[in-house]
């Protein structure tokens, strides 16, 4: 209905979301012809496997249900106890196959489609007693297919059925001059080959039939662009909501990472374009790992909050312009920064020790930084 509303045909494949949703409503592929088969083939091969123990447990049973004793002739009441004890035991002789063919009953259609369940799909629908929508889908491609299937199934079983039975003509025949129990386990195993042969043939058709529904049920999936774009716009909101959306995410990741400024070593300083805040736990980190980083505003409150909680802050342009562009925060330092990151931190450790036994204030190192990272210029950040 959308391709035919909005003219654009439906060459997209359906989204994630397009797929559950149709989950949601019961739309899944599904292949009656694979069912049929399935329940089929199996009753045939149980038929095989335990057809005559059950032939000769039903003769059991209707020699002694169908054999009254006088007094239960002339009981009224005895006929209906009769009754329910055939009933209970033929039940109980068929139990293992009805188990055996519900099993595969449910578990059939899960191979293609899998497991849904939808209480929309049972709801009634007023649309579907639409006669021009009724007509329109009994003339529709989907429905010539189906009546195909139908008609090539009946052909294939019934060609299949007369050549059993014209192949095992002379048995059936001979049936009539055998006695009844020799008659019953060979009449069951003739109906039991006709049964497991014509069972067999559905497999053809299942076949054919499992790979048009899923191409079919995809076919129906697919989108337009037009419902793609809706769908994203449905999914992801407005705009301007996705912008404060992201502003918001924004700002408490800021706020994340001014909360860890405390738990830093040191800050670097460009001295006021840049800050970079770094922590090394030799027990915990391979290397020194960056907690927090911006310029101008956000490297001000940086410096601010470092102040606050008497973190060392140290004044090195090329060292927090390379660490700011190559790091992300929660990162490693790169292995090229080592050295002068390693140089940094031993000057802190030693201004901590003369700040806590006294003594002269050391002169800071010369913190090398590497020939690749000092592309980073103090203009090439601003901008």
């Amino acid at each position: 209905m959308a391709e035919e509303d909005s003219g654009q045909e439906r060459t997209e494949q359906p989204t994630p979301k397009r797929q559950e949703d149709a989950r949601k409503k019961g739309q899944i592929a599904r292949s009656r012809e694979l069912n049929t088969m399935a329940v089929m083939l199996v009753s045939a091969m149980a038929m095989v496997m335990l057809g005559k123990e059950m032939i000769a447990d039903l003769g059991e049973l209707m020699k002694r249900h169908m054999q009254p004793s006088r007094a239960d002739i002339f009981d009224v009441s005895a006929m209906l106890r009769l009754l329910n004890e055939a009933t209970l035991d033929a039940l109980w002789l068929l139990a293992p196959v009805l188990v055996l063919l519900v099993v595969v009953a449910l578990l059939a259609p899960l191979s293609i489609g899998g497991w849904a369940f939808s209480l929309e799909a049972m709801q009634p629908r007023l649309n579907k007693l639409d006669p021009i929508k009724g007509i329109r889908r009994l003339f529709s491609a989907k429905s010539l297919v189906e009546l195909l299937k139908a008609m090539a199934k009946f052909a294939l079983v019934t060609a299949v059925a007369i050549g059993v039975i014209w192949l095992q003509m002379d048995e059936f025949i001979q049936l009539g001059s055998e006695s009844l129990e020799p008659g019953l386990g060979h009449a069951g195993e003739l109906l039991t080959t006709a049964f497991l042969y014509v069972s067999a043939a559905l497999v053809l058709i299942a076949a054919v039939d499992v790979p048009f529904q899923i191409w079919d049920h995809n076919k129906q999936m697919r989108m337009t662009r037009q419902e793609i774009r809706d769908e994203m716009k449905d999914t992801e909101g407005k705009p301007e909501v996705r912008s404060r959306i992201r502003q918001l995410q924004r700002e408490m990741a800021q706020r994340r990472m001014m909360e860890a400024v405390p738990k830093a070593d040191v800050v670097v300083t460009n001295p006021t374009h840049f800050a970079v805040a770094l922590k090394y736990d030799p027990k915990r980190m391979r290397a020194p790992t960056v907690l927090a980083r911006g310029t101008d505003l956000v490297a001000l409150n940086i410096r601010k909050i470092a102040e606050e909680n008497n973190i060392a802050r140290i004044e090195a342009p090329p060292l927090a312009r390379a660490l700011y562009h190559t790091t992300e925060i929660g990162q490693e330092i790169p292995q090229g920064l080592y050295l002068a990151v390693a140089q940094l931190l031993a000057y802190v450790f030693q201004l901590k020790a003369v700040q806590k036994n006294g003594g002269k204030k050391p002169a800071p190192p010369p913190m090398d930084v590497p020939d690749e990272f000092k592309r980073y210029t103090e203009t090439e950040a601003v901008t």
